[in-house]
């Protein structure tokens, strides 16, 4: 009789387990890094295009890194729940081409909206100012400080902050969820009552627009990130239904 522990990601599928692990040891990596002085997120974090620091792996590296614990908390515990269930009905190859087809948009999305804030405020901004703002910006908040002009400030943080996090994969799966099982009964943790899984989804769509739109600038949340992984998951699951040997789908 075997009386150990078992391992309690041995009853996990495959991508899931490796997806958790993964982005584990990333936040590790992360710390680890910014003590010997390197800032692995502005590494691997995804920057605008027109931003010196932007690289095309940072559209996948992105989804990797995460802004602290409970940041990477809450994503790995969505991905637990929900991506489970989608790896098993899926498979572990189709999960893994979702997850990584939901995070990628959603990094391009939040790319395409970046440019639209940025193009509405540079019309009112010293053609001067704005080529200072692209030549300098980056080295004027690494070292701390910024512009004193508002709409300059705005701008170089739009164009030098980068976006980390699942979240947009995340946000995919969820969509998934809801769309795969939409009338499953999932509880809420505020407040705590039962809500079939389609309402949540279109809440929780709703909720992100609403907070994009607003553009609060105290809220640093990739809000149309998270949008645009629903979008590109909705689009891929559209795509997949219609292939006649997915009958069985939803």
């Amino acid at each position: 009789m075997n009386f150990g522990r078992s391992n309690p990601l041995s009853n996990l599928p495959e991508v899931v387990k490796n997806l958790l692990i993964v982005n584990v040891l990333m936040l590790l990596a992360m710390f680890v890094a910014y003590q010997s002085g390197v800032d692995l997120a502005s590494i691997l974090g995804l920057h605008h295009w027109s931003s010196d620091q932007f690289m095309p792996h940072q559209l996948v590296t992105y989804m990797f890194m995460h802004g602290g614990f409970a940041h990477l908390f809450f994503n790995m515990f969505a991905l637990w729940m929900f991506g489970q269930i989608l790896e098993n009905v899926w498979g572990p190859k189709r999960f893994l081409i979702y997850y990584m087809i939901t995070g990628i948009g959603a990094g391009i999305i939040q790319m395409i909206v970046t440019e639209i804030r940025i193009q509405s405020l540079i019309s009112d901004i010293d053609p001067q100012l704005y080529e200072m703002v692209i030549r300098e910006g980056l080295e004027i908040r690494k070292s701390g400080q910024n512009f004193v002009d508002p709409i300059a400030r705005e701008v170089n943080n739009l164009i030098n902050t980068s976006t980390v996090g699942a979240s947009g994969a995340v946000f995919g799966i969820l969509l998934a969820f809801g769309m795969l099982f939409p009338n499953a009964r999932l509880m809420l943790l505020i407040p705590p009552v039962p809500i079939k899984a389609k309402y949540m989804v279109m809440i929780y769509g709703a909720l992100e627009l609403y907070l994009g739109i607003s553009n609060n600038p105290a809220d640093n949340v990739a809000h149309f990130a998270h949008l645009g992984g629903m979008l590109f998951g909705f689009i891929l699951i559209k795509m997949w239904k219609s292939d006649n040997n997915q009958q069985n789908f939803y």
